[in-house]
């Protein structure tokens, strides 16, 4: 890879950390682990993004906000966002910093390394406290549910861990 083409990469790697989820903003689509690869060849970019769910009714927002952020990129001309299922997305793609931004946002990030169909242990992203219950399994998207704290008494959500089945 040219040195020109790596520098030109780096910088849309940059601009994509400014990517916020739309439903959740205090993330970006690199810290929730959504871009599988960057490629870039004489002005053209094409992004493969692994959605968080395949039916995100978000993934046309993400798509445009993707084109337009690596578009003001001086040099390209061209930006292809593709969204791929393979390998498919797990919370555990998700980085340090992206649990701390969920956190942040009152969302209970999801366990690392987390075993489907094992229970998980949820803190309440406001005081830390495991004294909580499940309200509700169905939050306002498909990857959150709904709980209450009964410690600091903050009714919150909590993503639901997604882990990799093969």
């Amino acid at each position: 890879m040219s040195e020109s083409i790596n520098s030109m990469k780096l910088t849309v790697m940059d601009v994509l950390g400014h990517v916020k989820d739309p439903e959740i903003a205090s993330v970006n689509i690199l810290d929730l682990g959504m871009v599988h690869e960057v490629e870039v060849t004489d002005g053209t970019v094409k992004v493969s993004v692994l959605p968080t769910f395949s039916g995100c009714p978000a993934l046309h927002i993400i798509e445009r906000d993707i084109k337009n952020a690596v578009e003001k990129v001086e040099g390209i001309t061209s930006v292809e966002v593709k969204f791929v299922y393979t390998p498919p997305w797990t919370t555990d793609r998700i980085t340090t910093e992206g649990r701390e931004r969920l956190k942040e946002f009152g969302i209970s990030p999801p366990p690392a390394n987390h075993v489907m169909g094992e229970p998980w242990e949820i803190d309440c992203p406001y005081c830390g406290s495991t004294y909580v219950t499940m309200e509700n399994i169905f939050g306002p998207t498909a990857c959150r549910s709904i709980l209450y704290c009964k410690s600091c008494k903050n009714p919150f959500e909590a993503m639901k861990p997604v882990a990799n089945m093969g």
